[in-house]
């Protein structure tokens, strides 16, 4: 027997339909991932509730406290056509371009990719790197919480897909002296998981010549999208010139804990690349905010 599938046109609507499934029921928009795991068997779902018609969950915005607003339902093709994501955070709108080829890049969502909790989701990377935060809706209202807080383990998400909805990211828009970029490295150049994947973002001081802070974040080399907490401690206030840069891509390993994988090389082999990866954002953010 066939899923039901309902078009709510609102999110409250959504989380009615949700709650009637009684667990039976799963979000769905572009379900690039939800489709693979039900034809797997990995997942069964009696009801879709198929949230691309809520224009609420759609679009990308500056606000006038700073930040960008992007909608879950928006694609990764809107996104990295986004003028203002190129100017304003190049890491995000990078790391969408890299997403599958054109076609899943058209129908799959930012949202999809975060709640499909991957640690090499490339969206979830780049997100990670700008210390983004997710709106969660449900029943009893709506919170905001930092992207960090949402995983658990590999392809486990803490929003419940039967009861809860990723409803909005949001960051801080890159300002003057700021810089992002982002690294992948698979077998091919797509439609292929990464080997690892690299997102930076690095702010330096009015003059250009040292950092402030810099946010590094890396997959999979962690249960989950990971910070290099190392890295960045090193980097803040230190100078901004080759040598430091390859400092703080050493340090990256501290703490990151690549596996052997028949699809994405030995731990060994990965844990080189880490500092390939790893110095070229930096390079290429470096770059980006001198040159404003």
């Amino acid at each position: 027997m066939a899923p039901d599938y309902l078009f709510p046109h609102s999110v409250d609507e959504a989380l009615d339909m949700l709650q009637r499934c009684a667990g039976a029921g799963r979000i769905i928009a572009g379900g690039t991932d939800l489709m693979l795991d039900i034809k797997q068997g990995r997942r069964a779902v009696d009801t879709f509730v198929d949230i691309t018609r809520i224009p609420e969950l759609r679009g990308i915005r500056a606000l006038d406290d700073g930040t960008i607003w992007i909608g879950a339902a928006t694609t990764h093709r809107e996104i990295w056509e986004s003028e203002l994501i190129q100017a304003r955070a190049a890491v995000l709108a990078q790391a969408c371009r890299r997403v599958g080829a054109l076609q899943i890049q058209s129908v799959g969502t930012l949202g999809g990719n975060v709640v499909n909790a991957m640690p090499a989701a490339d969206g979830s990377i780049a997100l990670a790197a700008l210390s983004a935060e997710a709106e969660i809706a449900t029943l009893s209202g709506r919170r905001w919480l930092p992207l960090s807080e949402i995983f658990s383990q590999p392809g486990v998400c803490k929003i419940e897909p039967s009861a809860q909805i990723l409803t909005a990211l949001r960051f801080r828009a890159l300002g003057r002296r700021a810089g992002s970029a982002f690294q992948r490295l698979a077998r091919r150049r797509a439609l292929s998981l990464p080997m690892l994947n690299c997102g930076v973002v690095v702010q330096l001081n009015p003059a250009g010549d040292h950092f402030e802070f810099a946010a590094i974040a890396l997959g999979p080399v962690a249960p989950v999208p990971w910070r290099a907490a190392a890295a960045e401690a090193f980097l803040a206030g230190a100078p901004a010139d080759d040598a430091t840069l390859r400092q703080a891509a050493d340090l990256t390993l501290q703490g990151a804990e690549p596996r052997t994988s028949i699809l994405r090389a030995s731990r060994e082999y990965r844990l080189e690349i880490i500092r390939v990866l790893t110095r070229r954002a930096l390079e290429q953010a470096v770059a980006q905010a001198r040159a404003g």
